[in-house]
């Protein structure tokens, strides 16, 4: 019982940080640790698998949110491969640049999978890239122009904020974090940046997920499929409800609040780990 009111807590982590440039993966990793959840075990880490399993839950909520988009594009893309008349339409760009910007964080992904599971989940790696990452999401913001909308992607640029995304491989970073702050440098409008960023994460998210499906009974985690699949479903709601508040909140704000959260975090973890309070 006490596994599933565990995953419930982290599956309610993950749907309110998925989409914030806060990184879930980073919260998902240190909270266990503040709380103490780790039964004699060396580590409270719920395992790289885990976390990339439910953060299908968040990608559901995504996919639902923005059905209505997701099958514009992917019909229009589809014609576009048989019909010249489509291949110039948004829609069509839009799912190339999608497919394009998704390379970089498959590629280095399979590349560094080992690393990804073991070296990159070390708190004091955590904890120096929630500080600097959010002030780079900070400069960005405040230096980033707002004079490009999203019908105004090119291929360069999508690239360039896949790029970034790829970084997020690195719990810390925040695949949405990485994705905005290029974004906002390249001059684009938050909202502009955010709907991508969104877009962006789809394949990604989803296709590392059912990667390490097979992991959740034999791999490192603390989890079996009980609790992993119960903070599936509850990050699934909880990000489908964050996903709006969150399109709300960009339109009319800007990130300085996760700026700030996420230096704080990160500087809050650095300091236990300096006094022994928390173990890498």
């Amino acid at each position: 019982m006490a596994d599933y009111l565990q995953a419930l807590v982290l599956g309610v982590l993950q749907g309110l940080t998925e989409f914030l440039p806060i990184s879930s993966s980073a919260h998902l990793r240190i909270f266990p640790e503040l709380v103490g959840w780790c039964d004699g075990a060396e580590t409270c880490d719920p395992g790289a698998a885990f976390t990339a399993v439910i953060q299908i839950g968040t990608e559901v909520a995504v996919l639902l949110y923005f059905r209505k988009d997701i099958w514009r594009i992917a019909s229009t893309w589809l014609r576009s491969l048989f019909k010249p008349e489509y291949r110039g339409h948004l829609d069509a760009r839009m799912g190339w640049f999608v497919i394009i910007g998704s390379l970089p964080i498959v590629i280095l992904g399979v590349l560094f999978k080992s690393r990804i599971e073991d070296d990159f989940r070390n708190l004091w790696l955590i904890g120096t890239t929630l500080v600097v990452f959010g002030v780079i999401l900070g400069i960005a913001d405040r230096l980033g122009g707002t004079e490009k909308q999203i019908k105004q992607l090119t291929l360069r640029d999508a690239a360039l904020m896949g790029g970034a995304q790829a970084m997020a491989l690195v719990p810390g970073v925040s695949r949405s974090g990485a994705t905005l702050s290029m974004g906002r440098l390249l001059g684009y409008d938050r909202e502009a940046a955010t709907r991508f960023a969104f877009l962006l994460a789809i394949p990604a998210v989803v296709g590392a997920g059912l990667f390490e499906l097979k992991e959740i009974p034999n791999g490192d985690n603390v989890y079996g499929w009980g609790p992993t699949l119960t903070a599936t479903v509850v990050s699934f709601v909880v990000g489908y409800a964050a996903i709006a508040w969150l399109l709300r909140y960009i339109s009319r704000n800007s990130y300085t609040p996760f700026v700030v959260y996420r230096v704080l975090l990160g500087g809050l973890v650095l300091v236990l780990l300096g006094a022994g309070v928390l173990t890498a």
